[in-house]
């Protein structure tokens, strides 16, 4: 179901507006976001303290994206929640997704954001990943043919100018890509900073991007998938470097790029192989990672699927890989525990709803 979403949008160069998703699963990682995005406590905060002054709550410090317990999981939420009610319109729980995200995308909190981020010593605060996700929810926004919308988009924009500032400065100093399966990874929030950048028409953004990633990844060869996954991974190395590529290079280019990054075959390291990490502790917020791997494995298989050309063999295993992975994935995603509650519902979304999809260079 997923990978046909994926798949169709890739094909046909356009998002996935009707998602294939049931209206159960629907509403269910859209009430885990609503339980999430005000609530303040319990919260993991990256917070540099230069002052007495600085140890104040999370609803002071970032009135905003306080909630989902660390800011970039209530940034996605909000994404999570922008997202469902634009394909979604006529849910029953729409209204309630509408206030929540009238409630956070005012002006005013907005704007106690951006004076967060322009404090002394929050340089590198959230980089890269909430910035990519911040991003994100700006173009989610964008892309929303909604009046509400367009406020709450317009609301944002000082916070984007900032943060896209930070990333043009941030990726003219740095010198070698980031290859953790968290967070500090770069493969993966490149893939959203250049979807972003595209649907907003941020040419010079997405530009910027593509160049980075051929200088970073461009002459990478035999990925070595084996080491994967590592035990607190929520993002695959090697995956997302391929499904980054997949928005740079035009299809036989990344064709020829993947046979050298990922030789087909068995044996160890090898696609054939590759089967969905097992959770052993989903109360644990460490090891619930797991869970989020499996989720984000499946969306970069069926997203390298779909950019090869049409008829490769890789294509079939690819796609199969994929729905292996969602099928051990979405069932967990429950909310059982709030470890995984607060941001799983945000991979699980943009599994089924193609996020990326249509992004790959033809």
């Amino acid at each position: 179901m997923c990978l046909a979403v994926l798949a169709a949008a890739a094909a046909h160069g356009a998002p996935a507006q009707e998602p294939a998703l049931e209206p159960e699963a629907a509403a269910r990682f859209v009430h885990l976001a609503l339980a999430c995005v005000h609530r303040e406590y319990p919260n993991h905060l990256s917070h540099t303290l230069a002052s007495d002054a600085d140890a104040r709550p999370p609803r002071e410090l970032t009135p905003a994206f306080y909630g989902c317990y660390d800011w970039h999981s209530s940034v996605h939420g909000h994404w999570l929640l922008a997202r469902l009610a634009r394909t979604h319109s006529a849910a029953p729980w729409v209204p309630e997704a509408r206030a929540a995200l009238a409630e956070s995308l005012t002006p005013e909190r907005l704007a106690g954001e951006t004076a967060y981020f322009r404090a002394a010593g929050r340089a590198s605060f959230e980089r890269p990943y909430g910035l990519a996700w911040l991003l994100t929810l700006s173009a989610e926004l964008r892309a929303w043919d909604d009046p509400d919308a367009r406020r709450w988009a317009d609301a944002l924009e000082p916070l984007v100018a900032e943060v896209r500032g930070r990333v043009f400065t941030w990726l003219g100093s740095l010198a070698y890509p980031i290859r953790s399966g968290e967070h500090d990874q770069t493969a993966f929030s490149f893939g959203l900073f250049i979807d972003a950048a595209r649907v907003r028409g941020d040419t010079d953004l997405a530009a910027l991007i593509a160049a980075k990633s051929r200088v970073f990844y461009g002459g990478d060869r035999n990925c070595p998938l084996a080491y994967e996954p590592s035990g607190e991974d929520f993002l695959s190395p090697c995956l997302a470097e391929a499904d980054l590529m997949r928005r740079v290079l035009d299809g036989p280019a990344f064709a020829r790029w993947l046979s050298a990054f990922l030789p087909p075959g068995r044996g160890a390291g090898r696609l054939d192989d590759l089967a969905p990490a097992r959770v052993t502790d989903r109360s644990d917020p460490k090891l619930a990672h797991l869970d989020g791997l499996n989720l984000s494995r499946a969306w970069m298989l069926a997203g390298i699927a779909a950019a090869l050309p049409h008829g490769d063999p890789r294509a079939r295993l690819l796609e199969a890989l994929s729905r292996r992975h969602a099928d051990a994935a979405l069932p967990e995603v429950t909310g059982a525990h709030y470890e995984g509650g607060h941001w799983l519902g945000t991979f699980a979304t943009y599994l089924v709803t193609g996020g990326g999809a249509a992004t790959s260079a033809r």
